[in-house]
């Protein structure tokens, strides 16, 4: 059988990308104050990703905000905040069923934003589809279908490609389809992050890749169209964008492992 995503991982420049993103990870998961407060730094990291994931998909929000604000009213931070909170409890599933999780990261992202009974359907024909990074418009829902059973195909088969390539695959995937129409932004994120976790390159989630994404946000946007031309080159664009990503959310949170020593 093919190993599609180790393809993608021999991609020129792919290997390097991702063996500086995983020692700057590695860099982090040695850190002493883990031995003792790693839950702190890991809750840090959910809110400080959830935050980034919100700016990206166009919301107005500090971090102070959200540590001031119980109840926040925009339906973009609602959501962002709701799927960070529940990333842990789905990562035995996202093994075994990633479509069952998708559609729960939908129902969680956009329960304040769309009608009941479209949570957690991928979007029909006739249901507006947000571009907050303006790719254009997006694949059919008959294409979006074909790519989502592709998608899970590949997760639920061995690969020897890293962690980190199968994250930007299926980040760059689910952002490229746009399967929900609303939200998509934070369930790509959110799955990016969740395919760390579950494949051992970060199993406490002490990274949060959307602030790394944030971070990089002038070109976020521009590694993604390249990632969805579909050429070789894009597709390597995206992987070294995402590798740089993951490696600025260490320096993130070996930051707040720092503040954390100095009490």
């Amino acid at each position: 059988m093919t190993d599609a995503l180790a393809q993608i991982a021999n991609l020129p420049g792919v290997a390097d990308a991702v063996a500086d993103a995983r020692s700057a990870v590695d860099r982090l998961l040695g850190h002493r104050i883990l031995r003792r407060r790693s839950a702190e730094v890991s809750t840090e990291s959910a809110l400080r990703g959830a935050r980034a994931s919100a700016v990206l998909e166009g919301a107005s929000v500090t971090l102070e905000d959200l540590r001031t604000t119980e109840n926040p009213t925009d339906p973009v931070v609602q959501g962002a905040l709701r799927v960070s909170a529940e990333l842990g409890t789905l990562t035995e599933t996202w093994r075994q069923a990633p479509r069952q999780v998708l559609a729960r990261l939908h129902v969680l992202a956009a329960a304040d934003a769309v009608d009941s009974a479209d949570l957690g359907r991928p979007r029909s024909d006739d249901q507006p589809v947000k571009d907050v990074l303006g790719l254009g418009d997006p694949p059919s829902p008959t294409e979006v279908a074909a790519r989502l059973d592709a998608l899970s195909g590949l997760l639920t088969q061995p690969t020897k490609a890293p962690a980190l390539v199968v994250a930007a695959v299926v980040h760059g995937e689910l952002l490229t389809l746009r399967p929900f129409g609303w939200g998509d932004g934070i369930i790509a994120r959110a799955a990016q992050r969740i395919t760390l976790v579950a494949r051992g390159l970060d199993p406490k989630s002490l990274v949060a890749p959307e602030v790394g994404h944030a971070e990089l946000a002038g070109d976020y946007a521009e590694a993604l169209r390249a990632y969805a031309s579909g050429t070789s080159e894009g597709v390597a664009q995206w992987l070294a964008h995402c590798s740089a990503a993951v490696a600025a959310a260490a320096r993130d949170s070996q930051a707040i492992c720092e503040a954390f020593m100095r009490g």
